[in-house]
């Protein structure tokens, strides 16, 4: 009667073992810091693009918006300030994981499962390396290296693109700009930009490597494995962010 349920609490029950051998294996060695490097180079600076275009359009489309909604209240001096916290608290993490996940998830799981279905894990393991450790644990370490220093640079270009707007829409000084912007920002805030990215990083590769390694059926299953990892990542991005929020919330 409950055969339906095998499969879930199955791929659950793997994905809690990989999750907590690619943990155990960050303060194991060896390390593998050549491919760690490589990973935060294909992971981090392979991004920037995305990133930047992203994180300046969302902060001048958002300046404009908020423009036109505050004007009603003759509150325009406020973008600044609703715009810096909406960007480091919210939409500069969830946007930054989102661009990340579907550029990199897509591609840890592409790149594992066309080793699964070649062979090639299998022969790491008669070879005696850990597959974990040598392709898991190293993109665990280089997402949640990489993903928050993006999330910094996607809110600056998000804060740039709403001071270009700004100036150019409202005529606002840049020194008012910039100042009700910071001044706006409290502790509470900075520790939500930093720590909601770290998750979704955990989340990203953690995925993304789950399934790539559970590829079957050749090149088919390549591509159904990254369609599962982008799909699934962006899911618990969504979700996660809810919880963290909340828990912030109820710390205020």
């Amino acid at each position: 009667m409950l055969d339906f349920l095998k499969g879930p609490v199955q791929a659950m029950q793997d994905f809690v073992a990989i999750a907590g051998k690619a943990g155990k294996n960050v303060f194991r060695s060896p390390h593998y810091a050549r491919d760690i490097l490589l990973q935060m180079d294909s992971i981090g600076v392979g991004s920037l693009p995305v990133v930047i275009l992203t994180g300046f359009f969302t902060g001048a489309v958002m300046a404009m918006q908020l423009a036109r909604a505050l004007s009603t209240y003759g509150a325009t001096g406020q973008v600044a300030p609703v715009l810096c916290i909406t960007l480091v608290r919210e939409l500069g993490p969830v946007l930054t994981a989102l661009m990340v996940s579907g550029r990199n998830a897509a591609g840890i799981a592409s790149e594992l499962g066309s080793m699964k279905v070649t062979e090639q894990i299998d022969a790491m393991r008669a070879l005696g390396t850990d597959p974990i450790q040598k392709l898991v644990t190293p993109r665990l370490i280089a997402t949640a290296t990489m993903l928050p220093l993006l999330t910094i640079i996607s809110d600056l270009m998000g804060m740039f693109g709403g001071f270009v707007v700004s100036e150019g829409m409202l005529n606002m000084a840049p020194a008012q700009y910039w100042n009700t912007a910071w001044k706006a920002l409290e502790y509470n805030d900075v520790v939500q930009g930093i720590l909601k990215p770290f998750v979704f990083a955990i989340i990203i590769s953690l995925v993304g490597c789950y399934f790539g390694m559970q590829t079957t059926g050749g090149t088919q299953g390549v591509g159904r494995s990254t369609t599962q990892a982008v799909v699934v990542s962006s899911i618990w991005i969504i979700v996660t962010t809810f919880f963290i929020g909340r828990i912030f919330l109820n710390l205020s």
